[in-house]
Order: structure tokens, then sequence, then C-alpha cells
């Protein structure tokens, strides 16, 4: 008689363990949706707006800070550039840690997004500090080695818990020009000034995913040879970050969005294949101009990537931005409030 007793104790521990604290058992996963996918944004821009008197509103047209707003209009998590000495402070340490923290205690996830420059890092320019010029190759990586731990280091100490971490922004050509300059088969001093970074990060946030980021994610020709290249140099990376802005003006139109954001998808499966990582749009945008298109474009990434497991989530940059207010085109608000163009993040 012991051995069905024994059973009976083990099958009701087994179904306590499965049930929510209210008694009613969890629902199943989606299987189609793996837990780890993340819609977010990238707002960096948001204080800065704020000091200018700018305001953020919902659809009913009702004030809101721009971060809950957000978190209202369907974001689990935010995207933070970090500049090392910005001339005007925004994007810099201080005014960071007040965004991050604004996330953290609505409950959002933080990706760090570290430039290693005092303003815009991108493929075009990838300008070495003020402070930093003039270091050697050492010297350098003890740098952004530094930096990268004062930073994260000031936010954990303020108790935000940092999810992804950039080192360097869109590095196809590398980063801290010339000598972190990645060209045809040489990658100069990238590989050791990436490393740099990516030691901080696991030195302060252990379990941070550590992202190498890559501009044009339809781009599959140039994706394969820096990701060969860096790959002959074991370079160290969790998660491929990739840009998509699949709509530029040219030629006086905004092109179809559908050719690159399929080519972009497509791509994933080979990605995946060859280099071995998940991948994370870290930035997407269309041209405000166009909500309804940019609406239509991210519905398709989300019903034709949401279901890959090695897929991790998409970030929309800098939806909150407006032409008038910080001359950008390709964000997804107008007069302060949110178009269209975020609504499937509700889903």
């Amino acid at each position: 008689m012991r051995k069905p007793i024994r059973w009976s104790l083990a099958f009701l521990l087994l179904l306590c363990a499965c049930q929510k604290p209210g008694g009613s058992p969890d629902p199943d996963p989606d299987p189609g949706v793996p837990a780890s996918f993340v819609k977010g944004v990238d707002i960096s821009w948001v204080t800065e707006l704020e000091a200018k008197g700018y305001k953020f509103y919902n659809a009913a047209g009702q004030e809101r800070e721009c971060t809950a707003l957000m978190k209202e209009l369907g974001a689990e998590a935010v995207r933070l550039r970090v500049w090392v000495d910005p001339a005007d402070g925004w994007n810099g340490k201080a005014d960071v840690l007040v965004k991050a923290k604004r996330a953290a205690a609505l409950g959002m996830k933080v990706l760090v997004d570290f430039h290693y420059s005092d303003s815009w890092a991108d493929p075009g320019k990838q300008t070495v500090p003020a402070a930093w010029k003039g270091k050697d190759a050492s010297a350098m990586a003890a740098a952004v080695k530094a930096h990268t731990q004062d930073v994260l280091q000031a936010l954990k100490g303020a108790g935000v818990d940092v999810a992804w971490v950039q080192v360097g922004n869109e590095v196809t050509g590398g980063m801290l020009w010339d000598g972190g300059k990645v060209a045809g088969s040489s990658v100069g001093q990238f590989v050791s000034y990436f490393h740099a970074g990516r030691e901080a990060v696991k030195a302060v946030y252990p379990g941070a995913q550590v992202i190498l980021h890559l501009d044009n994610g339809w781009n599959q020709a140039t994706l394969n040879w820096f990701l060969t290249l860096m790959k002959g140099h074991s370079l160290d990376y969790d998660i491929l970050g990739l840009s998509l802005y699949p709509s530029y003006w040219e030629n006086g139109a905004y092109p179809d969005w559908k050719p690159k954001v399929q080519q972009f998808v497509s791509n994933l499966p080979a990605l995946r294949s060859s280099y071995g990582k998940p991948v994370m749009l870290v930035e997407f945008g269309m041209p405000a101009a166009q909500p309804d298109q940019a609406r239509a474009a991210l519905q398709y990434l989300l019903d034709n990537t949401r279901s890959q497991d090695s897929f991790l989530g998409i970030f929309y940059w800098e939806p909150e931005a407006e032409h008038d207010r910080c001359g950008y085109d390709y964000g997804a608000f107008s007069a302060g409030r949110p178009t269209s163009a975020l609504k499937p993040f509700a889903n």
C-alpha cells in the first residue's frame, strides 16, 4: 500500500507546483512565441525634449510621461544611448541614469547603447572622444573598459537591472577611428576595444547579454563579410544586433518598405546557421509621414519573426521624435501623440 500513497503525494506536490498562488493552473505558453521576445523603444531624446517644453499625450489626449506612455502603447523595454562627454550633457552618464531609473520603476527592461564618442557614432563616423585622443591602443582599450564600467556601475548602484549592453553603435566600420577601423581584411584594434567593453559589462552585470551592432540588416553580403571576419578573430559576443530602415528618402520619394524588410527576414535563418548567435533588431524606423505603411511594416516583422526562437525582439528607434521637435523624420508621433505606427506593439 505504500507505493500508491507515495505516488499520490508526489502527484499532489506536482499539481501544486503547477498552480498560481490563487490556485488555478498556469495556461500553456504559446509554443510559437519565445518567452524572451521583447518589444522595445529607443527614447534617448526624451529628457532633452522635455527640457524644451514638449509634452506627450496618449490617443485620448491625456498627458503622459513619455516612458509610461510607451509602456501603455505596448513597449516592454527601453534602449538608451550613452555618449562619453557630450557638450550639452544629453546622453551622458547622469542623463542616462535619469531615463533608466524611470524605465526600471515601470518594470521595463533596459538596453544600454555605448557609442564610445562624445556624440553620434555610426557607419559614417566613429570619432574618438576628446579626452581619449592621443591614447595608444592599450590605453584606448583601458578607457573603453573604464567608461563602460563607470556608467554601468552607476546604473547598478541606482537599482537598474540592465538586460543588454551594446559595445559600440553600428560598428560595421569598427569604432574609435582610426585605430579601431575595420575595412577589407583588417580589423585594426577593434577586437581588443570590443573585448575591453565586454569585460566591463560582465564584471558589473554578469548576466547581461553583450550585443554586437551592425547597420543595414537587410544587406546579407555586408553582414557576411563583417561577421566572417570577426569569426576568424574570435570576437566574443552574445547577440547580433541589427538596424533596419527600409524606406529612407531617396530620389524624391520614400521607396517601398517591402523588399528590404522581406530580405531582412529571409536573412535570419542563414545568420543563425552561419554564426550561431541569436538576432535582435535594435533599431527599426519608418517615415513618420507614412504611419499606415510603418504599421504594416512593423506588423510584418512581428508576424514573421516572433515565432523564431533565435530572434529576440524589436526596438523602434525614437518613436517620440518629430521633425518639428528635433528634426527627425522617422518617428511615430504627430503633435505629441502616437500615430498608428506603433499599434502592432499592443497586440
